[in-house]
């Protein structure tokens, strides 16, 4: 066991007039199996990133280990798979690498077949088992799940419980609760770490949240209730003054002695309660920092005046000579959300683009409503680039909805400043998924739209489908998601 030690680090990338890290201090355990939480652009990537001595930063970042990276690029991708995992861990024996992929149910015979052949799934795997044939390393791991179905989530998340030392960027509720034991969160207003899984964490976070919105509340009430008893005590205090100076009562003169007294006793009284406000405005001061906002979404479903909307019978899709996927049949009915579910490379995609008009080449039927309009999402954001007012000038959207849907998706109104190709992976998602929210449409196909966003932001937008139910039609890989929005699965 040994620490790795932060302290009073600050950073900020060249040219940003905002930091992404301000004077924060704590220390991690390396036997620790550590899930790293946090919502979209608040620095995951780039705290890894300092671990790894990437940039320069203020502040004192000390380790007794070395740091590994997932995930790494492969030079060589048309290499034998094994000569790939030699490159990573050249001390590793084959023997052992046998044992590692074996864990996670890797075939043998994939190490000699070029890396490049093989599914993003299978990569993912080979990958992280090289990963952990390094020895006396801290491992990073940053969002390992974007290219695993869920039966592959399960089985990396099982394999990652049999290890320690490790931080893990994830926003996959399930898999986080399988296999962590602590939890490093940043928040708002600072960083947190506390023992237990992603479900402890939320719970600790929910009754702190609870706690402070609560004595926020009696803060307010004792705020005001001060204030005005304060403003009674300076009013009776000031006329009580004015008696000093007043006429004869029966002939005799007010007692300027007694009632300065009293007028004094009454301002020192006032002044008592405004010190008593002052405090509880101080304390209140001190509450809601980390309360993040969750406001609802809503999007522009419209109306269609068919029941079934899509329907396919007996579909395949090819590419060249290969199948990708053969005898699709399912129809998609108004107000179904429907996942399309399936193991990596089963046509999931595929038949999401072939829905969507994409000129794909197939054979059975296709048959979709007259005049239906359908909103995409996809899974690629690597074409994202420009200013989001160009952005939503290009796609024909309302450009002051677009950015209120960001605010609500916890964008700064910084980032509406920079270009969209400097985002976060999760920010960049978060603007495909707000353009589509203001598309008006008739059904939403959706694919993999959660890659990489934050929890908080996914339990948004499943706020938002249950409490508007649309008609879409989605790939997701995460389970929790999947369980709570789907009114009906098609298995490939």
């Amino acid at each position: 066991m040994s620490l790795i030690q932060v302290k009073n680090l600050t950073f900020a990338y060249d040219g940003s007039y905002d930091n992404i890290f301000e004077d924060v201090s704590f220390q991690l355990d390396t036997d620790w199996k550590l899930g790293f939480t946090g919502r979209n652009g608040r620095g995951k990537t780039t705290f890894l990133n300092l671990l790894l001595g990437k940039y320069e930063y203020r502040g004192h970042i000390s380790a007794s280990v070395s740091f590994e990276y997932f995930p790494f690029p492969v030079a060589n991708p048309e290499d034998l798979t094994l000569f790939v995992m030699e490159g990573i861990v050249p001390e590793a024996a084959e023997w052992q690498i046998k044992r590692e992929l074996s864990l996670l149910k890797v075939s043998e015979d994939a190490l000699y077949r070029p890396f490049e052949s093989l599914s993003n799934g299978e990569q993912t795997k080979v990958l992280l088992a090289a990963l952990f044939l390094k020895e006396n390393s801290f491992l990073l791991i940053d969002e390992p799940t974007n290219h695993l179905d869920v039966h592959a989530r399960k089985l990396v998340s099982d394999y990652l419980r049999s290890k320690r030392g490790f931080i893990l960027v994830s926003h996959d509720r399930a898999f986080l609760d399988n296999c962590i034991d602590h939890v490093l969160s940043i928040n708002r207003a600072d960083i947190d770490i506390q023992k237990g899984n992603f479900s402890d964490w939320q719970e600790n976070k929910r009754r702190e949240d609870d706690f402070e919105l609560a004595e926020n509340d009696k803060l307010k009430k004792d705020i005001k209730r001060l204030s005005e008893a304060a403003k009674r005590t300076s009013d009776w205090s000031d006329a009580v003054e004015k008696t000093k100076n007043g006429t004869r009562v029966g002939g005799l003169r007010p007692d300027k002695g007694y009632i300065g007294h009293k007028a004094a006793k009454m301002m020192k009284r006032s002044k008592a309660t405004e010190h008593r406000q002052q405090a509880a405005i101080d304390e209140r001061a001190g509450l809601l920092k980390n309360i993040e906002s969750a406001e609802s979404l809503k999007l522009a479903q419209l109306p269609y005046h068919q029941d079934r909307l899509v329907e396919l019978a007996g579909v395949s899709i090819f590419y060249g000579e290969k199948t990708v996927c053969g005898n699709v049949a399912f129809a998609v009915e108004r107000g179904e959300r429907i996942a399309l579910s399936g193991p990596n490379g089963s046509g999931k995609s595929s038949i999401l683009k072939l829905i969507c008009g994409e000129d794909l080449t197939y054979t059975g039927t296709l048959r979709k409503g007259s005049q239906l309009k359908i909103s995409y999402v996809s899974q690629d954001t690597s074409h994202l680039r420009g200013n989001l007012s160009d952005y939503a000038a290009a796609h024909g959207i309302d450009e002051s909805l677009f950015k209120a849907i960001l605010r609500k998706l916890d964008f700064a109104r910084v980032q509406f400043e920079k270009d969209i190709s400097s985002y976060s992976g999760g920010q960049k998602k978060k603007v495909l998924i707000a353009r589509s929210l203001c598309e008006p449409a008739h059904l939403y196909v959706w694919d993999e739209p959660l890659n990489f966003i934050d929890v908080l932001s996914r339990m948004q937008i499943e706020d938002l489908l249950l409490e508007h139910a649309p008609t879409i039609l989605f790939v997701e890989h995460d389970s929790e998601f999947c369980r709570r929005i789907a009114t009906k699965v098609v298995e490939l």
